[in-house]
C-alpha cells in the first residue's frame, strides 16, 4: 500500500473527469491554485500571506502521491492521498472555482474513497475552521477528531462514517500536514 502511486491508490474516472499522474512541473500550477482557493479562508482566519500559501505547496508537493484532476483536456484541480501512521491522509484536495459547485469534488472524494475502502485503510484530513469543506467532508462521513483555532482534524474509518482515530504526533507542526480545501459542491 505505501509504495503504491498515487494513481494506483486514488484512481479514478467519473463523469466528465479523470485523475492523471502529478509531474514536477504541475508544482507551480498547484501553487498558484491553492493560492486562489484557499486566499479567502486564510485571510478570515488572519493567515494568508500570499507567498509562505505558495512555498508550503511546493514543500508538501509529492508526485508519488498527488493526482491530477482533468476534466477533458483542463487541470481542474488535484487530490494527494498519502500514506502516513496507519491512515491515508487526505491533503491538497483543490478544485480550480470554475469547476466548484458541480459535483466534482463529490465525485472525486467518491472515487477515492473508494478505493481506500477497497483497501481497508482509514482516511484523515485537515480542513481550515470555518470552510465550507467541512460539510463536504462530513456528508462524505468524515467526523471531527479534534480542533484548534486555525485547524480541524477529522478522520473517516474505512467502509463508513469516521470514527474517531488518534491523529498522528506530527499532525500538529505547522508545515509538516499539507491543509486540504476543497471546494464544497452542490451547495
Amino acid at each position: 500500500m505505501d509504495g503504491e502511486p498515487a494513481t494506483a491508490r486514488a484512481a479514478g474516472e467519473g463523469p466528465g473527469w479523470r485523475l492523471r499522474s502529478a509531474v514536477a512541473e504541475d508544482v507551480e500550477v498547484i501553487a498558484e491554485l491553492k493560492a486562489e482557493v484557499m486566499r479567502a479562508d486564510l485571510e478570515r482566519l488572519g493567515r494568508y500571506d500570499e507567498h509562505r500559501v505558495r512555498q508550503r505547496l511546493r514543500d508538501s508537493f509529492s508526485m508519488r502521491h498527488t493526482s491530477i484532476i482533468m476534466v477533458g483536456r483542463t487541470l481542474a484541480g488535484c487530490v494527494t492521498v498519502r500514506p502516513a501512521e496507519g491512515r491515508h491522509w487526505l491533503e491538497h484536495f483543490y478544485l480550480a472555482p470554475g469547476q466548484q459547485g458541480r459535483g466534482l469534488g463529490s465525485s472525486v472524494l467518491r472515487a477515492v474513497l473508494e478505493r481506500t475502502d477497497a483497501q481497508g485503510v482509514d482516511v484523515g484530513l485537515i480542513v481550515l475552521r470555518g470552510s465550507a469543506a467541512r460539510r463536504l467532508y462530513e456528508r462524505h462521513g468524515f467526523a471531527v477528531e479534534s480542533q484548534d483555532p486555525i485547524d480541524v482534524v477529522m478522520s473517516r474509518a474505512a467502509g463508513g462514517p469516521g470514527q474517531a482515530a488518534t491523529a498522528p504526533p506530527w499532525a500538529w507542526r505547522r508545515g509538516r500536514v499539507g491543509r486540504v480545501a476543497a471546494v464544497p459542491d452542490g451547495q
